[in-house]
């Protein structure tokens, strides 16, 4: 499966593509809440969307920054928060994941971001791991999963 771009989402057509993918792997397949999956940062966040040729979502993460960052994270000046990142069954195993990741990495680094916090499902540990993560605190449930955080410098 080909994907054709994975761009920052830019109108309310990408964004729609994005809470569908969101909706499919974490309320449909994971059965994480509705009300849990989508809060008040989604409207401040850089959402990135990637789109197989025929216009489909096929994976999503979002970007915190700056000010919301900080208070999410511990207060660490430069550090931003990645989130939400999901990969429709489909497109699994082919690096989609990765490439999303590494495209979040740029823009953060873009917006003045040197260092990445994310708070990975403990089943995809390996998976950050492989892109230079490193887990750090104890694991913890966020909408009944356990997590832990997770950190990168850019």
């Amino acid at each position: 499966m080909a994907v054709a771009v994975i761009r920052v989402a830019g109108d309310e057509a990408d964004l729609e593509l994005v809470r569908a993918v969101r909706h499919e792997v974490f309320v449909v397949e994971q059965d994480v809440p509705q009300e849990l999956e989508y809060d008040e940062y989604d409207a401040t966040s850089v959402h990135l969307l990637a789109a197989g040729a025929d216009g489909a979502g096929l994976g999503t993460g979002r970007l915190i920054f700056g000010e919301q960052a900080r208070k999410l994270t511990g207060g660490v000046e430069g550090r931003v928060l990645l989130g939400r990142l999901a990969v429709v069954a489909a497109a699994r195993g082919t690096g989609l994941g990765a490439d999303l990741v590494r495209a979040i990495e740029a823009v953060a680094a873009e917006r003045g971001g040197v260092e990445v916090e994310l708070h990975a499902q403990v089943q995809a540990l390996g998976f950050y791991e492989r892109l230079g993560y490193v887990a750090e605190g104890p694991v913890y449930e966020d909408a009944g999963i356990p997590h832990r955080t997770m950190t990168r410098v850019l």
